[in-house]
């Protein structure tokens, strides 16, 4: 190695550290009363996707927070929300769940729009329970597979809720899972958000769908194929959980209000460990996480309660980078491991070429 290959070493090195350990990035963008629930990364255009919660609108949001209208639908009923969202980007159409809160009348559904031509490709109504038995359904989150598949969850609290949709390419829908086991844990009726069970929900290219439950905490591991469920071993609860999100590395990352958990698992989530956990601005209501350009990982801030609870007028958002300090320290030990070996081998290097040079001084002489 030459005294110019290891500068260059030592300048990677440097600025892998600065870039592990700098500032997060804060993109604040705003748009009048929008109150965005959900959070989308769009990989080929490069920019994030949020709903609005009553103007039947879907934006785009810049690295920048340049704000652009991506989708109007006016045939949807007036002040329905868009709520989780996700990118099918093998076939570049964005997921959108629908629904409608109290006093408007029940409404759920998953609509399809082209991502290309922005128009919308189905609308799939999905059922509510018997208002006579059972309070109305909320369709929540969204997560889709490789085939186009999309798995809605249900975050009703209570026996009728508790269930995972599906969806096919092509809008027809069906209940995918409903299993018991969604409903064998104890829920504190008296805590916050009791109400809501089945939350946020992910997909993973090995065949399987993770789930959290806000109500009790856990984490479901759900088989793509037939829906047979099981929990997912946790050293800690995951109380007050909502958005879920995966990154490449198998690393499983969960928002709550309050925080922000790092997982990681050695056998594909049949048990796993809180790595890492973030704390996050719980006034401000952060509800969904993405991965979005670099595998960075981002929250959403949308104050999205406050909305709901009619306390219009709020003109900013934010979408901020959250790092877990856990993993930046384990990337600086092993930066700093790369460039002592490179010193020591410099070093080494070094040596042997003032042994060969004495030694051809000897042979001259």
């Amino acid at each position: 190695m030459s005294f110019i290959s290891f500068l260059f070493l030592g300048i990677i090195v440097i600025s892998i550290t600065s870039s592990t350990t700098g500032k997060p990035h804060i993109i604040n963008f705003q748009s009048p009363n929008l109150y965005p629930e959900g959070l989308a990364y769009d990989p080929l255009a490069q920019h994030f996707i949020v709903g609005a919660l009553r103007h039947r609108t879907i934006h785009s949001v810049s690295a920048a927070g340049v704000v652009q209208t991506l989708i109007f639908d006016p045939s949807l009923p007036p002040n329905t929300s868009f709520m989780g969202m996700t990118v099918d980007t093998l076939n570049n159409r964005l997921l959108a769940v629908i629904h409608s809160y109290p006093p408007l009348p029940p409404f759920n559904a998953l609509a399809a729009y082209d991502l290309g031509t922005r128009q919308r490709l189905f609308l799939s109504l999905l059922p509510d329970a018997d208002a006579s038995i059972s309070p109305r359904f909320v369709a929540n989150a969204v997560a889709v597979d490789f085939k186009g598949n999309a798995y809605v969850t249900n975050s009703l609290g209570n026996s009728e809720g508790n269930f995972i949709w599906k969806v096919n390419a092509g809008g027809e829908m069906s209940i995918f899972s409903g299993s018991p086991i969604f409903t064998q844990y104890p829920v504190d009726r008296n805590a916050p958000f009791s109400y809501c069970s089945l939350n946020g929900i992910a997909y993973d290219s090995k065949g399987f769908l993770l789930v959290v439950q806000t109500n009790t905490g856990k984490m479901f591991k759900v088989d793509a194929e037939d829906g047979t469920a099981r929990t997912v071993l946790l050293n800690e609860d995951l109380h007050l959980a909502d958005g879920i999100s995966i990154r490449k590395d198998g690393v499983v990352l969960v928002v709550s209000q309050n925080q922000l958990w790092v997982l990681r698992s050695n056998d594909s989530c049949g048990e796993g460990v809180v790595y890492d956990k973030i704390d996050l601005d719980r006034e401000r209501f952060p509800t969904s996480v993405v991965v979005g350009r670099e595998e960075r990982v981002y929250v959403l801030y949308g104050s999205v309660l406050e909305g709901i609870m009619g306390n219009g007028g709020r003109e900013w958002f934010q979408i901020k980078q959250v790092k877990s300090g856990r993993e930046s320290e384990n990337e600086n030990i092993w930066m700093f491991v790369l460039l002592g070996l490179g010193l020591a081998y410099f070093f080494f290097w070094r040596f042997q070429m003032k042994q060969l040079v004495k030694n051809m001084d000897k042979k001259t002489n």
